[in-house]
């Protein structure tokens, strides 16, 4: 095996998830193209980000969608560039990178666009239908992105989803498949303490209480992994924080201070050239 690409596996005998696969959805892909969602009312939506409708109104997404915006340093200008934003939900991103002059933008989403997830495609509707927006849309697993039924792009966003999925080398050979040059991707890293490549399973719901969470990697490991995939150069643009700030977190739950003290968030950009 490839050293760049070899997982290390870290932790210990969890119980088996309560969902399956890569959260896929049985649902035909032209359902979720052609018919609007059936919820319309700004009220009535379970919003994730927080979007400026450009009327006075900025939906209350429980994402501090500004912060993560300012985080993953999205070019000012996307002027005649087109952009994939894998893992859209509401949309934000995608429809940032539009106001940003991207010459062609594509929304594509699974479990948050289907019925079993924390929400669905209403908030993505709504926002796309008031700010007038001409983001395209696709209905896809990540696992099955297709550079022949979907296209290349010249950057794609990858944001909050890699520990989402249960096989992310698979995922990241996918996304670089429809990746021209560039790539931006936010994730949740573990195994901070960790100087060797490592990643760390998510046998329950131990990580945010939510099992959906499969695996996250430690920085090494997230940069080897994108070296394997065919991205040559790597810069991180928000790092992990520092030692003294997790130290002096306070953890969410009982006994896991030291699993929270080794967990952060992670923004790369990668280039293919």
């Amino acid at each position: 095996m490839n050293s760049q690409s070899e997982l290390t596996l870290a932790g210990v005998v969890c119980p088996p998830h309560n969902v399956g696969g890569d959260l896929k959805m049985e649902k035909n892909p032209s359902e979720i193209d052609s018919q609007p969602s059936s919820v319309s009312s700004f009220d009535d939506i379970r919003w994730f980000h927080r979007i400026d409708l450009g009327d006075g109104k900025i939906t209350p997404g429980i994402d501090d969608t500004a912060a993560k915006l300012e985080r993953i340093r999205l070019p000012d200008d996307l002027a005649g560039r087109s952009v994939l934003d894998v893992g859209s939900w509401d949309g934000f991103f995608a429809f940032e990178c539009e106001r940003r002059g991207a010459q062609r933008v594509c929304a594509v989403d699974s479990y948050c666009w289907g019925e079993d997830g924390w929400a669905d495609k209403s908030g993505f509707d709504y926002a796309k239908r008031k700010l007038g927006s001409k983001v395209e849309e696709r209905y896809c697993e990540v696992v099955d992105l297709d550079p022949e039924s979907l296209g290349v792009y010249d950057l794609t966003l990858f944001l909050g989803v890699l520990y989402h999925l249960e096989d992310p080398i698979k995922a990241l050979r996918q996304i670089s498949a429809v990746t021209r040059d560039h790539l931006i991707l936010e994730t949740k890293v573990d195994l901070l303490e960790c100087r060797r490549p490592a990643w760390s399973y998510y046998g329950g719901s131990e990580l945010n209480r939510d099992p959906t969470n499969w695996w996250a990697p430690n920085p090494p490991a997230l940069c080897a992994a994108l070296a394997s995939v065919g991205f040559r150069r790597i810069e991180v643009v928000s790092g992990p924080k520092p030692f003294w700030q997790r130290l002096m977190r306070r953890p969410t739950r009982e006994r896991s201070w030291w699993r929270e003290f080794q967990c952060c968030r992670m923004a790369v950009h990668a280039w293919k050239s």
